[in-house]
């Protein structure tokens, strides 16, 4: 027998997109705060993070940073509404001085990172291992590519020893004007009859998006500044509230193999409400492809360059980020092209 408060129950349930099977790892979590005016995304990553972080045996300092990378831009690319590509790079004086993730619409992530091993063995002895001491000074740049025929949007900000957690609510106050706040977490978990840790992390992603004809940012600093005491900048009661909740997220709970998405938003946000939907799945994805770097090879260079580039008649590419090797004979190039 049903009864009015079972039906009521089960409608509530529908509303807040409670009425699935948690999820789990490798997914993103769309969720909007009604009453806070605000929308977020809460990503999971296990699998597809560690076979990118394992497949080059990164130190720890480097896999955890671009474990980081690798949540941020499943964060934002996952906000893509169209077939595209969203891009995010470092380039710094740092010991870490690269990092570049792909993300491939709708679910595609992979990364690579690039850093000096003597630069990285200092810094580890010197105890300087946080982010901001690893990437140093230099820029972040977030493009995204809807492909052939179409223009690129790119987004830069200045990289000055901070954290990516602060570079990206930076990135979007300026280019963007949407008050933003970022959580990454990446951590490495054994257990039981595992033959070695494996990478894991999480991260959750706030922006301040009122739906009832509010501005996004009131009154912006003309300096930019916003810890400047000479303007009256004031932000939305609701947004401050939606931006503590978020504070008190620890690195743990983020990476958590046991709390899924779901579990969490509920854990900070039950007293305000949380309304989740259907989570997107994320895989370990490389672009790269045989047809790709012969086109590469046969625009881009010259006959005399790929007989240079050919050791005992062939020339060997090797992909950056999912370490395949590709073989091509330097004469074929003649024939097909």
């Amino acid at each position: 027998m049903t009864t009015d408060s079972t039906t009521m129950t089960e409608n509530m349930m529908t509303a807040l997109g409670l009425d699935r099977p948690e999820s789990g790892d490798d997914t993103v979590v769309p969720f909007t705060l009604d009453k806070l005016d605000t929308r977020g995304r809460s990503v999971r990553l296990g699998d597809s993070l560690d076979t990118i972080l394992n497949r080059h045996n990164y130190p720890a300092p480097v896999a955890r940073l671009l474990g980081e990378a690798v949540v941020l831009a499943s964060l934002i690319g996952s906000s893509l509404k169209f077939d595209g590509k969203f891009i995010m790079q470092t380039q710094t004086d740092g010991p870490v001085n690269l990092i570049v993730v792909d993300f491939d619409a709708p679910d595609g992530l992979r990364g690579y990172a690039r850093f000096d091993h003597d630069a990285l063995l200092r810094a580890a002895e010197e105890g300087r291992t946080k982010p901001s001491e690893l990437l140093g000074n230099g820029h972040l740049a977030m493009t995204i590519d809807q492909g052939a025929h179409t223009e690129r949007y790119q987004g830069i900000v200045a990289l000055q020893g901070n954290s990516l957690e602060e570079v990206a609510h930076t990135y979007f106050m300026q280019s963007e004007q949407i008050p933003t706040q970022v959580r990454l977490a990446v951590a490495e978990f054994t257990k039981k009859g595992d033959h070695r840790p494996h990478w894991r992390a999480g991260g959750v992603l706030i922006q301040h998006l009122p739906e009832h004809g509010g501005t996004r940012v009131a009154d912006l600093p003309g300096d930019g500044n916003f810890d400047n005491p000479d303007h009256n900048f004031v932000e939305a009661d609701g947004w401050n509230e939606a931006k503590v909740h978020l504070s008190t997220l620890d690195d743990l709970e983020l990476a958590d193999p046991d709390l899924s998405s779901e579990r969490l938003l509920f854990r900070l946000y039950h007293e305000t409400g949380v309304r989740v939907f259907a989570p997107m799945p994320m895989v370990e994805r490389c672009t790269c492809s045989p047809d790709r770097i012969e086109d590469m090879l046969a625009t881009n260079f010259t006959a005399e360059d790929r007989e240079e580039m050919a050791v005992d008649g062939e020339i060997e590419v090797v992909c950056e980020f999912c370490s395949t090797a590709y073989h091509f004979n330097p004469n074929q190039f003649e024939a097909k092209h």
